[in-house]
């Protein structure tokens, strides 16, 4: 089974080399393997051949979804400085008809937060909403627990990927702001930047698995104004 290119390789490389050539981020989706080795080829290709004059800055370039790696892959993030840009909850999402469509082997490299951290890829969480629910307290809940919301999991779905707390946190707060050349200003709490930050009825970072989807928020900062506060 193989997938399908909405964009044709040959033509993507013009467009991403204009997009080298006048220092814009690029985003490509990729979902399946061969998908995502084909955009990590592509990128690879536009910084091979950089024109002379061409003064490169720090790119930052992107694949959303990242989600089915051929594990030779995993290590060609960090080593091209290609950031994942992920989706937690498409791990339970998906975790009912994965494998079946999959194969044992292809999980070997599917939702793998953990290895692309291991290997010094920076991953981004995210919520593809409206496609997921987009409620973070579940991509925080998938990126831990790797199991369903009724705590279902499986031998061959990779337990071993699941995340620490402290990396999910970094997950959904300092790594897209670095992903969004932000990190002087947002993604940590720390004197001079600004507050963009939600607090929850639940501590993330000790609440029982099972109860951190169960809870909501009671306060929402934007640019240090309060924009939620629940009664």
């Amino acid at each position: 089974m193989t997938g399908t290119y909405v964009t044709q390789p040959e033509a993507a490389k013009p467009i991403l080399a204009k997009a080298r050539d006048s220092g814009i981020q690029v985003s490509m989706h990729a979902i399946g393997d061969r998908g995502n080795a084909t955009v990590l080829d592509l990128f690879e290709e536009a910084f091979r051949n950089v024109p002379p004059n061409v003064r490169l800055r720090d790119p930052r370039w992107r694949v959303e979804h990242a989600q089915i790696v051929r594990p030779a892959d995993i290590p060609r993030f960090a080593q091209d400085a290609v950031i994942a840009s992920m989706q937690p909850s498409h791990a339970i999402g998906d975790f009912h008809f994965a494998p079946a469509r999959l194969g044992d082997d292809r999980l070997h490299g599917a939702y793998a937060w953990k290895s692309l951290l291991k290997s010094g890829a920076v991953v981004v969480g995210g919520s593809d909403a409206p496609v997921e629910r987009g409620d973070p307290l579940i991509e925080f809940y998938a990126a831990v627990a790797r199991k369903d919301l009724k705590g279902f999991s499986a031998p061959n779905w990779h337990a071993e990927e699941a995340l620490s707390r402290a990396e999910a946190l970094k997950l959904f707060t300092a790594a897209p702001a670095f992903a969004r050349f932000a990190e002087d200003e947002l993604g940590t709490l720390k004197v001079g930047k600004r507050a963009d930050l939600s607090a929850f009825s639940v501590d993330l970072m000790t609440a029982p698995e099972a109860e951190i989807p169960k809870g909501h928020a009671v306060l929402t900062v934007v640019d240090g104004q309060v924009v939620f506060a629940r009664p």
